[in-house]
């Protein structure tokens, strides 16, 4: 990374300051500013990397990514894929599956160090880590960081230690190693009230806390609705052979145009089977009985399925660096 780091940007940090959703009324609106968004920062930035989940928002992103790295001649920047050893098996598959199908480079951030003492105690989630066994590194973050007094911390990802490590270390430790300077990742506004603030291009500048570097967020003005709206009317149609042109909304995993599969969809099943939101695979259920797209957004919450120990905690988790 460049010594100068951020001198060499010029890039507006209070673009999206004071916004909300409701200031892009189209569909057209969004994908207007995300297509900008992605741009600049895609020509701004030395070493960008894509956070990718799997998920609707962070795919969707990377849609914006590879129609705009395409269109204007730009380098498509690696993904980075958190593997925190809790994920859904559908999960690793979908990721694994598009990344072939889309020849993208997947950066395969993990904890290692967490991940050896549970393979090696044959742990469970739930069961607990002996903090004194784990590296220097890793004591550092609990003890000296979350200033976490306990011997002992259950393998569990939505906590405040096990999201830590599992999840903002590992990210950290990866833009570290591998110099990433722009973070382009697909939170949006509505999603958290600790997200509701951020700004398109949001500075994480502080060394004692992360490796220095930005993050770039071209769906911040996307509702959940407006979200699928772009899948089943814009990405897919562009996407998917055979899908038609003025998009097609399915009603389950059977209700697809003709000569389309589920596995033809860049969507992951989860969605398909239910689930609004996708977690850790021993703390997150299905909203409905219904795809996600066919919920009610409006009267309910997106997250609900997702545990609260960890919702509770994200504006202290993001302030250590968690998205």
């Amino acid at each position: 990374m460049s010594q100068a780091f951020p001198d060499y940007l010029d890039v507006d940090y209070t673009d999206g300051e004071g916004e909300t959703p409701e200031d892009y009324p189209a569909i057209e609106d969004k994908i207007e500013k995300a297509i900008e968004v992605t741009k600049e920062g895609l020509e701004q930035y030395e070493n960008p990397a894509v956070m990718w989940t799997g998920g609707k928002d962070s795919t969707l992103t990377l849609y914006f990514i590879k129609e705009v790295a395409e269109k204007f001649d730009l380098e498509m920047p690696p993904t980075v894929f958190i593997d925190h050893y809790q994920h859904f098996d559908e999960i690793i598959d979908f990721v694994k599956f598009w990344a072939d199908e889309w020849d993208l480079e997947v950066i395969w951030a993990r904890n290692e160090d967490v991940g050896e003492y549970v393979d090696e105690h044959g742990l469970e989630p739930g069961d607990d880590i002996d903090i004194s066994q784990l590296s220097e590194h890793n004591q550092h973050h609990v003890r000296e960081i979350l200033e976490y007094e306990d011997e002992t911390f259950p393998f569990l990802l939505d906590t405040y230690v096990g999201n830590h490590l599992l999840k903002t270390v590992a990210l950290n430790d990866t833009l570290e190693s591998y110099d990433i300077d722009g973070v382009i990742s697909g939170i949006r506004w509505d999603e958290q009230e600790s997200r509701a603030d951020e700004t398109f291009f949001s500075p994480r500048h502080d060394p004692d806390i992360y490796p220095p570097h930005d993050r770039i967020q071209p769906i911040l003005q996307f509702e959940e609705r407006a979200v699928w709206d772009a899948f089943w009317h814009f990405a897919i149609p562009d996407t998917v052979e055979n899908y038609p042109d003025d998009g097609y909304v399915p009603e389950s995993a059977d209700d697809l145009p003709e000569g389309v599969e589920q596995s033809d969809i860049p969507v992951s099943p989860k969605y398909f089977a239910g689930f609004r939101s996708l977690g850790s695979e021993v703390s997150t259920d299905k909203s409905a009985a219904e795809p996600a797209w066919l919920q009610d957004m409006e009267n309910t919450t997106e997250r609900a399925g997702r545990a609260q120990d960890k919702e509770d905690l994200m504006e202290r988790l993001r302030d250590l660096g968690y998205m």
